[in-house]
C-alpha cells in the first residue's frame, strides 16, 4: 500500500556532478521520473555547499546551484513546480505536480555578510542548515567542538524575521545549546536520528528531542547507515524503526518526518529509490503505526509544520 503523499525534508541530489537535470536522473536514489505515480510528492532540494571554502568561493557556489536549481524547475516544469510556502505546495499537488523547495546545507552560503540572508530568502531558499561538519562563519558542526559565534546568533535572528527555517542538523552539541537560548521559532533538524538508538554524535540526545517536541519543532529521519546503527553493517527496516519507536516514546509523534539524505549519504538497499521511500508507510502500519500515525510521518507533520512556520 502506498501513502497518500510524501515530504522528504533533505535531499542532495541538486548538487550531484555532472551536467543536466540532476533531479531526474536514473539511478539515482531521488528522481522525478522514479516517483510512484499516485503519490503527492514533495521534495526539499538542498544546495550543499562543502566545507574548506572561502567566502567568495560559497557564494558563488551557492548562486551556481541556485541557477540550476530555477532552470531545472523550467525544463522540468511538465512534472515539478518550485514552492514557497505550504499553499504553494498545496498547489503543485493540486496540479498533479511534485513540489520542490529550496534549501541550504551550510551556513556559508551567507559569506559572514547579514544582508545574505534577505538574497537567499528573496531567491526562495525556505530553510538553511546552520553548519555542515566543520566550522564556518555561524559556529561549528558535528566533528568540532565550540558553539555558535555571535555572527551565528546574529544569523539565526535574521533567518526567523526573513522566514527561512532553522536547521540544526549537523550542529554540534554545544550549538545547539546555543541555538536554545536565542530562537524565538520553532527549528528543523531535517535529517537526523536518535542517538541513543544509534551513537554517532550528529544524531540527536533524548535531552534534545524532548526540547524540540516541547517547542513544536520537526525532525527528518535519516536513511544514511551511519546513522541508523554503529556496528558499520547495513540497517535493516528494524534499525529504522527502532528509531521510529524511540521517538514515540519521547513524544514525538507529531514532530516527526521523513529527511531521507537522498544522493549524499550511504543509504541501505531496501530504501535506495522514491518507491522504497512510499514502502515506509506499508512498514509503519505493518510495524503497529495507525495509518494517521504513518501519514503523520509521511507527510501530515511536515505540512502542518510548513503551514505554521513558512511565510504565506
Amino acid at each position: 500500500m502506498l501513502p497518500h503523499a510524501l515530504i522528504d525534508l533533505h535531499c542532495d541530489t541538486l548538487t550531484l556532478p555532472g551536467e543536466g537535470n540532476t533531479l531526474d536522473l536514473p539511478g539515482r536514489h531521488f528522481s522525478l521520473s522514479a516517483i510512484p505515480e499516485g503519490v503527492r510528492w514533495c521534495q526539499c532540494c538542498a544546495i550543499f555547499i562543502p566545507d574548506g571554502l572561502s567566502p567568495e568561493e560559497a557564494a558563488a557556489y551557492y548562486e551556481t546551484h541556485r541557477d540550476s536549481f530555477y532552470r531545472q524547475m523550467e525544463a522540468l516544469s511538465d512534472r515539478v513546480l518550485p514552492c514557497r510556502t505550504a499553499a504553494d505546495l498545496e498547489a503543485a499537488w493540486e496540479r498533479g505536480k511534485t513540489a520542490a523547495v529550496l534549501t541550504v546545507e551550510n551556513g556559508s552560503a551567507l559569506a559572514g555578510r547579514l544582508d545574505r540572508v534577505e538574497t537567499l530568502a528573496w531567491d526562495g531558499v525556505r530553510m538553511l542548515t546552520l553548519t555542515w561538519n566543520g566550522e564556518n562563519e555561524l559556529g561549528s558542526g558535528s566533528v568540532t567542538d565550540r558553539g555558535l559565534s555571535p555572527f551565528g546568533r546574529e544569523a539565526v535572528r535574521a533567518l526567523e524575521r526573513s522566514g527561512i527555517l532553522v536547521d540544526v542538523s549537523h550542529l554540534n552539541d554545544r550549538g545547539f545549546d546555543d541555538l536554545l537560548k536565542i530562537a524565538q521559532k520553532p527549528f528543523a533538524a531535517s535529517h537526523s536520528n536518535a542517538r541513543s538508538v544509534c551513537g554517532h554524535r550528529r544524531n540527536l540526545t533524548d535531552e534534545q528531542i524532548r526540547e524540540m517536541v516541547r517547542q513544536g519543532c520537526l525532525i527528518g529521519l535519516n536513511y544514511f547507515n551511519a546513522f541508523l546503527r554503529d556496528d558499520g553493517c547495513p540497517a535493516s527496516p528494524d534499525d529504522l524503526w527502532r528509531h521510529v519507536e524511540h521517538f514515540l516514546e519521547l513524544g514525538a509523534e507529531g514532530c516527526l518526518a521523513l529527511g531521507s539524505d537522498a544522493d549524499g549519504a550511504d543509504l541501505p538497499s531496501w530504501l535506495d529509490c522514491p518507491e522504497k521511500f512510499a514502502g515506509l508507510y506499508q512498514l509503519f502500519l505493518d510495524r503497529g503505526l495507525s495509518p494517521a500515525q504513518a501519514e503523520g510521518v509521511l507527510w501530515r507533520n511536515a505540512l502542518s509544520f510548513f503551514q505554521r512556520n513558512l511565510l504565506k
